[in-house]
């Protein structure tokens, strides 16, 4: 009896002294260790890539994207669509985000897809003014046709055949805060006139923002919107 009670202690002691152990390891010693090094070596990733602009106050993260629209005409009215505001590079359109309809304490932005196919409402295999109300294909129609409208100048005609298609397709989460190089070079003449820019300095602008391949191979080329827009800004200014 004696015996079955002290090794029943001995194994509560050894187990409260491994639990105390690896609390302090697990719990302190490399949380602690791990903020130490990402703080030290990775200050700005581990700080979520804040992005500030010339005054010092944060303006975003350049690893989410944000919208450039015009204030509503009526803020309480749910069904006015947003209208893009010109005079800024507009980033992908983001269909898939949803709003917040369990805890309406919290205004709140869900990211996602659209999860439709790329075939969705097309006709004969093809995406036309007669798909489905509602469908992808309607959505990237009528995409293509405000993308057209918006970036058409008195000496600038945009063609179909110009638009990329991030232009008119939202990314997976639909936060994406990035556009490729021709969907930013396809914008160069609106935002140079909205903004009263010469259309070369506009293009410098483009050009000093595109991020190349990580690495040299992957991904692909692409414009932070955010750091150009607050780079046009600076250059509107001066």
């Amino acid at each position: 009896m004696n015996n079955s009670v002290s090794n029943t202690a001995r194994l509560i002691g050894a187990g409260l002294r491994a639990l105390l152990v690896l609390t302090v390891i697990c719990g302190v010693i490399y949380p602690l260790a791990v903020t130490g090094i990402a703080q030290a070596l990775f200050h700005d990733k581990a700080n979520g890539s804040e992005i500030k602009d010339k005054s010092g106050q944060v303006v975003g993260s350049s690893l989410i994207g944000q919208t450039y629209n015009l204030p509503k005409n009526d803020p309480n009215d749910a069904e006015e669509g947003a209208r893009p505001d010109l005079k800024w590079f507009q980033p992908r359109p983001s269909n898939g985000l949803g709003s917040n309809s369990v805890n309406t304490q919290y205004s709140l932005i869900l990211s996602g897809a659209t999860n439709r196919s790329a075939d969705n409402g097309a006709v004969n295999g093809r995406c036309t003014k007669d798909a489905e109300e509602g469908t992808l294909c309607a959505q990237v129609v009528a995409a293509k046709e405000a993308v057209i409208a918006d970036n058409s100048t008195a000496g600038h005609q945009v063609a179909p055949e110009d638009v990329p298609a991030d232009a008119v397709t939202s990314s997976g989460s639909g936060l994406d805060p990035n556009i490729s190089p021709a969907y930013a070079e396809l914008q160069i003449h609106r935002v140079a006139e909205q903004n009263n820019l010469d259309v070369k300095q506009v293009e410098k602008l483009v050009a000093d923002h595109t991020t190349g391949r990580t690495l040299g191979f992957m991904g692909e080329p692409r414009v932070n919107v955010l750091e150009l827009n607050i780079a046009l800004k600076a250059l509107s200014k001066s």
